[in-house]
């Protein structure tokens, strides 16, 4: 039995009303497509229409944004083809985070690097047995490279992981809020987990996903008092991503990608804080140079 499709994205993207600072980054999108070049591995959970990077990069356009991160969908499993291919394609506009297999060499991720893969991503168990989970081998070569080790907790199992997390060489990026449920408010011990990880001053997290954190719809209203409390405690250690083209939305409203964006308004009212995360603290963690360096 074939996975369920995944419903495609709003094709109409709003104009926002936020002004991005130069050099923006969208810090996580997946990209999908041609089908009939790229399979979707057996073991995902879902399957997606196109979500070709010529669409991306116009929807980029329309937001105002300038690069975006292609993190390694979980729809191809661990074949990191299509993002090889795409960064090929697309240097200037995209940098690449990476599924990789347990036994991924050093000479495997120099290779990878040489493409614009700046970043590995390892997701909770509960997550798929076809994606990879935490290794501490693979995360120390991932540190020599420079790379930034992305981890995608399951909801509230993100204390289970934080001392490993912790340990590694590396910067840690924190994927949608750690996956932290949004209901428990900001005084919950998986948010103060979160906070204490942020003040070793080598995690990030990612504001990105809220639709991950709560079983509402846009604007997702219970995200905000953790999104705000988290510009307030550390805004040099977040970055704000899309999640475009919003996979595993079956059942749900599908937010138009303006609107998101214009979250940040809310979310980081303070427009040198907000310039920050959009551009800044995205373009050091993931090795993007600004034009003319």
């Amino acid at each position: 039995m074939s996975p369920p499709l995944t419903p495609p994205p709003d094709p109409n993207p709003r104009k926002p009303r936020l002004v991005c600072p130069p050099g923006s980054v969208d810090c996580q999108v997946h990209l999908f497509g041609p089908a009939a070049d790229y399979p979707f591995d057996p073991g995902s959970r879902y399957i997606s229409e196109d979500a070709l990077p010529e669409t991306n990069i116009a929807l980029q356009d329309a937001l105002g944004l300038s690069h975006a991160i292609i993190v390694s969908g979980g729809g191809y499993g661990m074949d990191t083809k299509h993002l090889e291919d795409t960064l090929r394609r697309f240097p200037d506009r995209f940098r690449g985070v990476a599924l990789l297999p347990p036994e991924t060499t050093q000479a495997e991720m120099a290779r990878l690097h040489g493409l614009g893969v700046r970043g590995l991503r390892f997701v909770s168990p509960a997550h798929g047995a076809h994606l990879p989970h935490l290794s501490e081998r693979a995360a120390a070569m991932a540190a020599e490279l420079g790379w930034v080790v992305q981890f995608y907790p399951a909801q509230g199992d993100l204390g289970d992981f934080a001392d490993r997390l912790m340990a590694l060489p590396g910067p840690v990026v924190l994927d949608h809020f750690g996956a932290i449920p949004a209901a428990g408010g900001v005084d919950q011990p998986a948010f103060r987990t979160m906070l204490r990880m942020l003040d070793s001053g080598r995690v990030w997290v990612r504001l990105s996903g809220p639709m991950r954190c709560t079983k509402e719809d846009f604007p997702y209203a219970s995200v905000t008092p953790l999104a705000k409390a988290l510009v307030a405690h550390a805004p040099e250690r977040l970055v704000w991503g899309s999640d475009w083209p919003h996979v595993n939305m079956r059942g749900r409203l599908m937010p138009n990608d303006g609107d998101l964006l214009d979250q940040m308004l809310d979310w980081a009212p303070d427009e040198a804080v907000r310039n920050r995360i959009l551009s800044d603290n995205a373009r050091a963690l993931y090795d993007i140079k600004t034009p003319g360096e």
